[in-house]
């Protein structure tokens, strides 16, 4: 992923910086997942990993794969990937079917730790040569040290109203997870029967998602809902729970703030985009692009916007100054004309019985009620 900052200026004239975080441009993405094996299980490890190679190597975007043992702990090793971009890492990473595959890998393994970026600068032989100008992240990251990321899973048909009110009621963790890593602010929102939590942390996400599942009164939360849930989970088991988090992963695929500083007016709502089979990374991408040419209209409303996505599923969470009806189009996303004639193609707004174009404010008054999200809780975390 990478950010584009530039610097427009607002009505008043006052200069802005927009900075814009997003896994669509392209580049390169080199993937370390580093891994802690349980003693005497290293020929094991070797043998499941050599009968999952053929398959990793088979996933469209993959180019290649590094196993790689400690020198000095021969249970912790090391594994290398690259893939031609971000988009296809994250649908495979986030499949059933790297669930599957990863399978044989999974009673050995005692702790692992993923960590994903874009390749800025190669440097090496003619091999190095030949690509450096191609899907190279042009320009280093800038903005805060902030990561964000969602979490998304199903109840039974019917316990929607319990679910809530179970979710709301919950006392907050807490913030501080170690000297570099803090739970800034979690965001709770229920669409029919699917619940989305949208997490923003200072530091490292793992740590976080792993200190908040720790916490007492998060614990008692989970195992209240826990009866509810259409897919059976124990996050007492080490295999179940990370079953859970991989199927409940929906990745922040881009982010935009507009660079200008919040007013009391500002509140943040939720938007589940009804997506033709197939269509949702076009609209995903779609989306991107409406929001970082909003990002620096003095006319937009919109502070800040970020694009989660998986497989069918586009949700898109946006803090606005004011009423959010009072400017539909931008906090849709859809504002510019040639966007709006393309999300008509992907969005399936039949489904929700909108039938009217998406040029007329009452079409998208309609659609937006019908995409928001019914908020659960949104609480910061008190600075320190």
């Amino acid at each position: 992923m990478t950010v584009s900052p530039a610097v427009p200026t607002d009505s008043d004239g006052v200069s802005t910086t927009v900075v814009s975080t997003t896994a669509f441009d392209g580049s390169r993405v080199r993937v370390v997942l580093m891994l802690d094996i349980h003693d005497g299980t290293q020929r094991e490890f070797l043998a499941a990993y050599e009968y999952m190679r053929d398959r990793v190597a088979a996933v469209p975007g993959h180019i290649s794969d590094q196993l790689c043992q400690s020198l000095e702990n021969p249970t912790q090793w090391l594994i290398a990937s690259e893939w031609e971009s971000a988009p296809p890492f994250l649908s495979w990473v986030n499949s059933e079917e790297h669930l599957e595959t990863v399978q044989p890998l999974q009673h050995c393994v005692r702790d692992t730790r993923s960590m994903r970026y874009t390749v800025l600068r190669e440097t090496g032989g003619a091999r190095a040569r030949a690509v450096a100008d191609e899907a190279l992240q042009p320009a280093p990251r800038v903005g805060g040290n902030v990561v964000r990321h969602a979490l998304t899973f199903t109840v039974r048909p019917g316990s929607e109203s319990k679910v809530g009110e179970i979710l709301s009621g919950y006392a907050s963790p807490e913030a501080r997870v170690d000297d570099t890593t803090r739970l800034l602010r979690t965001s709770l929102y229920l669409y029919g029967n699917r619940v989305v939590r949208a997490v923003e942390v200072r530091g490292d996400l793992q740590a976080a998602l792993r200190h908040v599942a720790r916490q007492p009164e998060v614990r008692a939360v989970e195992e209240a809902i826990n009866p509810y849930l259409e897919r059976d989970r124990d996050l007492d088991d080490p295999q179940s729970a990370r079953l859970f988090f991989t199927r409940a992963a929906l990745p922040a695929v881009h982010h935009v703030t507009s660079g200008r500083p919040d007013g009391p007016r500002v509140q943040r709502c939720a938007l589940h985009y009804p997506v033709r089979p197939g269509a949702a990374q076009t609209l995903a991408r779609l989306l991107a692009r409406q929001d970082e040419a909003a990002a620096g209209d003095p006319a937009s409303p919109v502070r800040a916007a970020t694009v989660f996505h998986r497989d069918d599923l586009v949700v898109r969470l946006v803090d606005v100054e004011g009423e959010p009806d009072g400017a539909p189009a931008y906090v849709l996303a859809l504002h510019e004309p040639v966007g709006v004639a393309e999300a008509e193609r992907l969005l399936d707004a039949a489904a929700l019985g909108i039938d009217g174009p998406l040029t007329d404010e009452r079409t998208l008054l309609r659609l937006l009620a019908h995409t928001r999200m019914q908020p659960l809780t949104d609480r910061r975390s008190p600075v320190s």
